[in-house]
């Protein structure tokens, strides 16, 4: 059986952003409409991911800048992110916080 992974990979990412775009989601090229780009942050500030308006996304781990590159996808409240790597993730967002991989991150404005 194929993994969702194996199919991005294959498709250089195009099978998810397909599959959110018909759904109403964000294209990885496009403005971001949805209104979540901008910086959010653990509290503690150890983990941050900002999510730029081009769908694109740098994560910062400690003080490591750029641990983690890649595009994400919002899909109302959801948002999927494939790092550069290969690597699928998701997450939701609920008012100001972001939930991803057991961690709660907040928007800073």
């Amino acid at each position: 059986m194929i993994t969702l992974r194996e199919l991005c990979l294959a498709a250089g990412g195009s099978i998810i952003a397909t599959a959110f775009e018909r759904r109403g989601g964000t294209k990885p090229d496009a403005a971001a409409p949805h209104g979540f780009a901008g910086l959010w942050m653990t509290e503690d500030g150890a983990i941050r991911h900002e999510l730029l308006p081009n769908g694109r996304y740098i994560e910062t781990r400690d003080r490591r800048r750029a641990a983690y590159r890649g595009r994400y996808w919002v899909d109302g409240r959801r948002i999927l992110y494939l790092d550069d790597s290969g690597f699928e993730a998701d997450g939701t967002i609920e008012g100001d916080r972001l939930h991803h991989a057991g961690l709660v991150m907040r928007r800073r404005r």
